[in-house]
């Protein structure tokens, strides 16, 4: 099998190096979004829609392009239709609806919803939304807002929707974990501007209103100073329309918040009228793509691509404390773009591919300063959250074991490769390494898996993934085993060996993996569950897998799959993924 994996991986490594873009890195391509489609058009219609009338006729195009059977809209082309989405896409549509064309389509939609107890004549659409989402206002209460705006749906649509405390934001970030805040760290800005325009929309008491007043004019000098030069917040479609939306329908429209926040929607519309949900995941592809080709790396990629890529991501390091979350300086984010935020999976991502790329010495500075952003970070039950440390209350904000198991991998090649830092740091970096562990051994379930939090399956209970965060966590466990003495590889290839059994438990006839048991099979999914049980006498398992792969690339190529999930929940596909994960899981086997 080893030579047909050859020629694969040369078939594959020369694919990817046609990816990579003309300033020597990866930039990927993120599925197109009927979600960020409408929360789009609505924001470009409030602010002006003769001026941005070619823009929304693109948009308006493309949802009637996009719709599903049942006459509702998913979040990618091959999503199931859900609430949310069709509801906001409903919501878009009735600004434009005096069009036959459009009147039809929202009709469509209404079917849709009403068939999912959404009745928008009689049924009472905020109670539907608050439900599903529950005590996480982050998407509920925009969703609802936007909708009332839009003129959607029942009378008095404003007192339903919950007042989201901006006042809140004006206290000192450090106090943000304490609070019971109803959104999650990285909504801040839809925490303020929703928040504001639910306030100039709805009644309230004299005491809050005297509060809110005074507060508002300095919350929006916070948003305003948290704006990215780029005008995305996050670089995400649907939060940067959804705040210019709602400051507009306040009485902001001439707020620079607003004007970058419209120049940046325009300037990062497709061409066939299409948004994504965010404007790409360059730092993350282009650090999967360093780790997928492995022990052949420098045959791959020259030494000029290797020191391309070396400043590349020394570039997008943060060098400043970030205004965003209030992180120090030394974390990554996932794009190159200004709006990106430092995260707890770009940073042992980019921390990873600078060590795989370089010297220990050449990248030192970098690093180090990576290296304690991540101590700064974990939280106190020794996992790793994504962006900001001890909110926890909302799922997003929680520790989880796949971003914690890649952090163990950095941190355990750091010492490894650091052995002459101060007694006090190789201290410090064991600790926050055991820590995580800890936390790895407790949070794995009794079938030996493990849950992602930012990927998921469309067809699983939950939408969970336990494939995907058993491969993952797996592969960072046995990656990092030569950094560790005897007693602690023994304990790691106990959490291994449950981690491994479970794959080839839940592996499916046809030789494929899917989010869990019996659920089809997807390239990523296959492959990195392939990879994970690299080295294991699991051959029959490993042989079927490959065996899928194959069959699957020679029929229908690298196709992506919405495993993804983003801003609350949203579902999203990348065409780097597949590609990524088939290259890891044949240069695993390759070096073995």
């Amino acid at each position: 099998m080893k030579s047909e994996l050859e020629i694969r991986f040369n078939e594959l490594s020369d694919i990817l190096l046609n990816e990579m873009n003309d300033e020597g890195f990866w930039t990927g391509q993120l599925s197109s979004s009927a979600l960020g489609v409408a929360v789009a058009v609505a924001a470009l219609h409030f602010h002006n829609s003769e001026e941005n009338k070619s823009e929304i006729e693109k948009g308006l195009k493309w949802l009637l392009k996009n719709s599903n059977r049942d006459g509702g809209f998913g979040d990618t082309s091959e999503s199931p239709s859900n609430i949310s989405t069709s509801l906001l896409v409903y919501a878009a549509l009735n600004l434009y609806s005096e069009k036959q064309e459009i009147k039809l389509l929202q009709d469509q939609v209404a079917v849709y919803l009403k068939a999912n107890n959404i009745d928008l004549t009689t049924g009472d659409v905020a109670a539907a939304i608050l439900g599903h989402y529950k005590k996480d206002y982050t998407f509920s209460v925009p969703i609802l807002t936007m909708c009332a705006l839009c003129g959607i749906p029942e009378k008095n649509a404003y007192e339903k929707i919950p007042q989201l405390p901006f006042e809140l934001s004006l206290l000192p970030q450090k106090f943000y974990r304490l609070l019971n805040l109803s959104v999650v760290s990285y909504a801040i800005p839809a925490l303020i501007a929703v928040g504001i325009v639910i306030f100039k929309q709805k009644k309230s008491g004299k005491i809050a209103r005297s509060i809110r007043t005074g507060a508002e004019k300095k919350a929006l000098k916070l948003l305003q100073k948290s704006l990215p030069e780029s005008g995305g917040f996050l670089e995400a479609i649907p939060l940067t329309a959804f705040v210019a939306l709602s400051l507009i329908n306040a009485g902001y429209r001439n707020m620079d918040v607003v004007e970058k926040g419209v120049e940046f929607l325009k300037r990062t519309q497709r061409e066939d009228g299409g948004w994504p949900n965010d404007v790409d995941l360059s730092t993350w592809v282009t650090t999967l793509s360093i780790k997928a080709l492995g022990g052949r790396l420098s045959k791959v990629l020259n030494s000029e691509k290797q020191v391309g890529l070396t400043k590349h991501l020394k570039t997008v390091q943060n060098k400043i404390v970030h205004p965003f979350n209030g992180t120090s300086p030394g974390g990554w984010g996932w794009t190159n773009y200004s709006g990106s935020v430092p995260d707890c999976d770009d940073t042992p991502g980019a921390m990873l591919a600078l060590m795989r790329l370089n010297e220990a010495e050449k990248i030192k500075t970098e690093i180090l300063a990576g290296t304690n952003w991540l101590f700064q970070l974990q939280n106190s039950d020794g996992g790793f959250p994504t962006f900001s440390k001890g909110w926890g209350k909302l799922p997003f904000d929680q520790s989880c074991a796949d971003l914690t198991g890649h952090c163990v991998l950095a941190l355990a090649t750091v010492a490894g490769n650091y052995k002459k830092e101060s007694v006090a740091f190789q201290k410090k970096l064991n600790k926050s390494i055991e820590r995580a562990l800890l936390f790895l051994l407790k949070h794995q379930k009794d079938d030996g898996s493990w849950l992602p939090l930012w990927f998921g399956n469309q067809k699983v209970s939950k939408h969970e993934n336990p494939v995907y965060g058993t491969a993952r966590v797996i592969n960072y466990l046995k990656d990092s085993l030569p950094y560790f003495d005897n007693e602690t590889k023994h304990q790691l290839q106990g959490m291994i060996a449950k981690g491994e059994d479970f794959l080839v438990k839940v592996q499916n006839q046809d030789g494929s993996w899917g989010g869990a048991k019996n659920i089809s099979g997807t390239i990523e999914e296959t492959a990195l569950a392939a990879a994970a049980l690299t080295k294991t006498d699991q051959r029959e398992a490993v042989h079927k897998g490959f065996g899928w792969l194959d069959k699957m690339f020679i029929e229908k190529g690298l196709s992506s799959a919405p495993i993804g999930l983003y801003f609350a929940s949203l579902w999203y596909d990348e065409k780097l993924y597949p590609l990524t994960a088939y290259l890891e899981a044949i240069s695993k086997h390759l070096d073995s």
